[in-house]
């Protein structure tokens, strides 16, 4: 498993509860662009429409030197998700009733050869919780640096 890219602002601002991995739909240039490292989830998120998972916001960047093919597509296009039934139905009952929300945490590599995406069922931070957790790091970094001397 090689990761591809990572949303930093994701563990930062909301609490992760589950996690999921999906595979995505994408088209030729589009996958290229990906190995590049040429794609960005930080803004996106995950949308249920009746029995179908979609990744929204995700912005890839059109492969360079893919002639005519990549002129056709949006760098940011709503792209489905390949997921389990029941990971879908798990999903959208935890979004109803819970009020949380499903965010893309990475982007990676797999053995199989094949893009997936780590997803997570999300809580929103608040603003103290966020302060809290950048304490606790900075007393675990402050440990460490005294360990070694």
């Amino acid at each position: 498993m090689r990761m591809l890219i990572r949303n930093r602002k994701a563990f930062h601002n909301y609490e992760i509860i589950d996690k999921y991995e999906a595979g995505i739909c994408l088209v030729g240039p589009e996958v290229k662009s990906i190995l590049n490292g040429s794609c960005s989830i930080a803004e996106s998120f995950v949308n249920i429409v009746g029995k179908e998972a979609f990744i929204q916001q995700m912005h890839v960047t059109k492969y360079e030197y893919a002639d005519g093919f990549s002129s056709d597509l949006s760098e940011v296009r709503k792209r489905k998700l390949l997921l389990h039934k029941h990971e879908i139905k798990k999903m959208h009952k935890q979004i109803k009733e819970k009020g949380l929300t499903v965010v893309p945490l990475n982007i990676f590599y797999s053995k199989s050869h094949k893009i997936k995406l780590e997803l997570a069922v999300c809580r929103g931070k608040k603003l103290h919780d966020k302060r809290h957790d950048l304490k606790e790091k900075d007393m675990k970094r402050d440990i460490e640096i005294k360990n070694k001397y």
